[in-house]
């Protein structure tokens, strides 16, 4: 690792520490998100952001999450509700579409403190025994359209596809599996988006490539886990967690 780490700071220019964060961000990220299904972004959003700005962070983990999306709907095809993906799909994509833009003009400072807000309110919602909404078009378009415009903005609206695919599935796995399949609609359509935007550039990729080896690792070891892991523990270390970081995106300037 030292040899790896030396020779990457002569060959590429990135401080080393800078790049084992990133690749611990993405690692630890994309473990829980293998887990359990969600939290990819708001796991490795918070970490990223103590070294690198809001939109290389999301050019990033978009990137990843692209990838991953790949792996995971084409593991769990055959457990995806289908038919809720198809309800949702276009209202996620306009306000990915939306949250985009708000990232392109909106203010740095002003969006890293609104993410954590964010990050506070999920975990307090998280944390009550919520009962399921009455299922409506509205309610499931709204939905589609704010988890979308959240995916857009900071890549994180995963919690927002929750209250809406937990809503419409019966059991852990087809839940599990739903959330890869909408997450993995959204990642499709927002890498190239970005890309346009000017968020996502060649740079980004090559980077990537490097910290690949965490991500491929954080994917090996999170399916392993998936079937061994508890899943109470677990809600209630990645609501920790959350619930920290959420809390010094706030104080931080």
């Amino acid at each position: 690792m030292k040899y790896f780490c030396v020779a990457f700071k002569q060959k590429n220019g990135m401080q080393v520490e800078i790049f084992l964060i990133i690749a611990l961000g993405i690692f630890l990220g994309f473990f829980i998100q293998t887990v359990i299904g969600f939290a990819g972004a708001l796991i490795a959003l918070p970490i990223l952001l103590f070294v690198i700005t809001l939109s290389d962070a999301i050019a990033y983990i978009s990137l990843f999450y692209f990838l991953s999306s790949i792996y995971l709907v084409k593991k769990e095809w055959i457990n995806i509700d289908k038919k809720l993906i198809i309800k949702v799909a276009i209202t996620a994509i306009i306000g990915t579409a939306v949250g985009i833009w708000v990232l392109n003009f909106g203010k740095p400072l002003i969006l890293k403190k609104s993410l954590g807000v964010f990050l506070l309110i999920y975990v307090v919602y998280s944390f009550y025994d919520v009962k399921k909404f009455k299922s409506s078009k509205i309610f499931e378009y709204s939905f589609g359209f704010l988890g979308g415009f959240f995916s857009g903005l900071f890549s994180t609206g995963g919690p927002l596809f929750v209250i809406l695919v937990k809503n419409a599935t019966l059991d852990m796995k087809t839940f599990r599996a739903t959330m890869f399949g909408v997450l993995g609609l959204v990642s499709i359509i927002r890498v190239p988006m970005i890309s346009v935007g000017g968020i996502l550039n060649w740079s980004h990729v090559y980077y990537a490539l490097f910290v690949l080896p965490f991500f491929l690792l954080a994917l090996f070891l999170g399916k392993k886990m998936y079937s061994k892991v508890n899943e109470s523990v677990m809600r209630k270390s990645v609501l920790t967690v959350l619930f920290f970081s959420g809390a010094l995106l706030l104080i931080r300037s």
